[in-house]
């Protein structure tokens, strides 16, 4: 199974931006779609973009779109998440989840998970 460590979180200003990566480790990372998803305190995780294996396709919580960016470097075995334009309910515990195959459906939760990075928005 593919081991998943995510980096790149921290404390920011509103309207800042920062970069998440999550580095795989394992042969499979390539052959799976990957995805972002966040937890606030008190409430349930939730999807915040997902990408095709191949990078072709992606997709977006209605949240986030225009404002963050999902991508991959499939040599680097690495998921990237782009933040810009950051906003206080940004705030969460972001983690990052590879799914069982090369594409994903609507709602389909992942099955590989990492063990998540602070990002805190401040006003």
């Amino acid at each position: 199974q593919v081991q998943l460590v995510e980096s790149g979180g921290g404390l920011v200003q509103a309207g800042g931006s920062l970069r998440l990566s999550c580095a795989a480790s394992g042969r499979t990372f390539s052959d799976v779609a990957m995805a972002w998803f966040r937890q606030a305190p008190g409430k349930e995780r939730e999807f915040v973009a997902a990408i095709w294996w191949s990078g072709a396709s992606a997709d977006y919580a209605a949240s986030v779109k225009g404002r963050f960016t999902i991508s991959r470097d499939n040599a680097k075995n690495t998921v990237y998440l782009q933040m810009n334009n950051l906003k206080p309910e940004d705030t969460a515990v972001y983690y990052c989840a590879g799914y069982g195959g090369r594409y994903y459906s609507t709602g389909e939760i992942p099955t590989n998970w990492g063990q998540g990075t602070q990002v805190t928005v401040s006003s």
